[in-house]
């Protein structure tokens, strides 16, 4: 569980009548992108992508991506640790990752997750000078350290489950693997998936 003291960060939904949750997937676009996208549609969730921009192409399905309503934020162009940098060279790569996925894309970039959930202060400044909020997560899945057993992903999460958290996971195998799975079990708990926007 993840919860920040600083009213800049968002780590959880807004208020709403129903018990929500937002999926939300960092590291692509990959490879496991258009079974990911083929599972939210089949079961009819919409979902963040966290990307960087060294790894969109035109070739990626980002057209399906915002077709099916989906949002799109930056994840910063190299996944550098961004704590470590000076002001002006995070300002220069949240611009630049920023930039690149809005001409690729054709629209506005409103949100920002920093890589390995790592920021300071000027991160903060940086994002906020570029219009883009910084998006944490409540409930991280742990599906990155929990390749070898992927049902424990699903577990962890539901073991954790609260009203208008964002979980965190990542475009990878295993999540893909379990992700029928965890839908099914966070909408058995009454929860419904919902966006920032």
């Amino acid at each position: 569980m993840y919860d920040s003291i600083d009213e800049n960060i968002i780590t959880m939904l807004p208020p709403n009548e129903k018990k929500t949750v937002m999926l939300t997937f960092d590291d692509g676009p990959g490879r496991a992108l258009p079974r990911i996208l083929e599972i939210l549609h089949q079961e009819e969730v919409k979902a963040a992508f966290f990307w960087q921009s060294r790894l969109l192409h035109h070739q990626r399905p980002w057209k399906e991506v915002i077709k099916a309503g989906h949002i799109i934020g930056s994840h910063s162009c190299k996944h550098r640790n961004l704590s470590r940098l000076s002001f002006q060279e995070q300002h220069s790569d949240l611009s630049r990752c920023k930039e690149t996925i809005q001409k690729i894309i054709g629209q506005p970039i409103n949100y920002f997750r920093p890589p390995f959930g790592q920021y300071n202060g000027d991160t903060l400044r940086a994002a906020r000078e570029l219009g883009m909020q910084v998006v944490m997560w409540r409930i991280a899945s742990l599906d990155w350290e929990l390749k070898a057993d992927p049902p424990k992903i699903v577990d962890y999460v539901i073991d954790n489950l609260e009203d208008r958290a964002i979980l965190l996971l990542h475009e990878l195998p295993q999540t893909v693997e379990i992700l029928p799975l965890l839908i099914s079990q966070i909408k058995q708990a009454g929860y419904q998936f919902g966006l920032l926007d």
